[in-house]
């Protein structure tokens, strides 16, 4: 790590660790200065921020904590989580509320769920009262998990009609993104109780899982919906080849057949760069910048960030910023909130909410 980055982390650590020095501050992005601040912190490895109605926010921590937040940074924990297998990159994963939590005080979770020896990607829905979940319902968990603790997946995104996408990565079994015989490597998408909608693509093929698609994918970590209700997803390359796919029904998206980059090893990957069948990335990055959180600004609040792609970077502490459509790359917004950046959300007022891994703590951004 570069000695300016060091420095600022420890500079930073004593910071935030000082009661009532949480004024916004200003930071670079592509499109203007912006101001930052840090809305609370104090969180063990934050995984995923969601807001609801009134104001209040949902923060998930990969150990199997989920705490609401007053608009003030107050927080209280949430009772009545499922079970989670908290191991290796495996927990309580990703949260979603509900498009219309007002009626049903609904949300969603992502989480590993415990499989005799191993664990799989799981989806659930339940009812948020006050602090405490309801009724929660388990309406999806993957086949045949492995016992590795690597590539999850778990980023939910939920369709303007209702439907569910979960991201799920290979879970370090890199021919089974392959096997449409099983969830490894895929996208799947459910209705909201769990059954299968009617147009999936493999729904009814022999040997096939009907929840699945899309697949082909290593370990998608970002998941967003453009303003025409196209689903986008960012995703782990290995040495090399971290992604942005446009995801289309039944596609095959290469891995590990095609990929850029290479294993860490610095053995070749497959067949190359390109097979006919299987679909090209809009963008890559090589090196590697293990993207996770993921956003494509509305433009609420914010008109020059309006289509804009903002990416989370585990690896490089920064959030990488792509022309609408993810076309080119407009820079980069990077700082000491920036470490280990795991989750973006769009808030209901257009500023950008960053949750740092490496912090421990949420960030709101706004332009000036």
């Amino acid at each position: 790590m570069p000695l300016w980055k060091t420095a600022f982390r420890l500079a930073f650590s004593i910071l935030v660790a000082l009661p009532g020095l949480a004024a916004a501050q200003e930071i670079n992005t592509p499109f203007g200065p912006a101001r930052i601040e840090r809305v609370a912190d104090g969180f063990r490895v934050p995984w995923s921020v969601a807001f609801l109605p009134g104001g209040d926010m949902l923060v998930t921590e990969r150990a199997g904590r989920l705490w609401r937040l007053a608009p003030d940074g107050a927080r209280r924990q949430v009772a009545g989580l499922p079970q989670v297998a908290a191991r290796g990159q495996g927990g309580l994963l990703d949260v979603v509320v509900a498009r219309d939590f007002s009626q049903t005080g609904e949300v969603f979770l992502s989480f590993a769920r415990p499989q005799g020896q191993g664990a799989g990607t799981a989806l659930a829905v339940a009812r948020l009262e006050d602090d405490r979940l309801s009724d929660l319902r388990v309406i999806f968990e993957m086949a045949r998990g492995s016992s590795g603790g690597r590539h999850f997946g778990g980023r939910i995104a939920e369709a303007s009609d209702g439907k569910l996408y979960l991201t799920i990565g290979e879970r370090g079994d890199r021919p089974s993104a392959q096997d449409l015989s099983r969830h490894n490597g895929s996208v799947i998408r459910v209705n909201r109780d769990g059954s299968i909608p009617a147009d999936n693509p493999f729904r009814g093929a022999a040997g096939a899982r009907p929840e699945i698609w899309s697949y082909g994918h290593r370990n998608p970590q970002g998941a967003a919906l453009d303003a025409q209700g196209q689903l986008w997803i960012v995703e782990h390359g290995a040495r090399g080849g971290d992604e942005v796919n446009l995801i289309r029904r039944g596609a095959n998206y290469g891995w590990p057949v095609i990929a850029y980059g290479r294993h860490y090893s610095g053995a070749k990957i497959g067949e190359g760069t390109e097979k006919p069948g299987m679909e090209q990335p809009v963008f890559y990055w090589d090196p590697s910048i293990a993207p996770s959180g993921f956003v494509i600004h509305s433009g609420t609040g914010w008109p020059a960030a309006r289509g804009a792609f903002f990416v989370g970077s585990l690896k490089f502490d920064q959030v990488t910023v792509l022309a609408p459509g993810a076309r080119s790359q407009l820079g980069l917004i990077e700082g000491p909130q920036t470490i280990r950046v795991r989750d973006l959300r769009e808030g209901p007022d257009g500023a950008l909410w960053l949750l740092s891994e490496g912090n421990g703590a949420l960030y709101r951004i706004a332009p000036e």
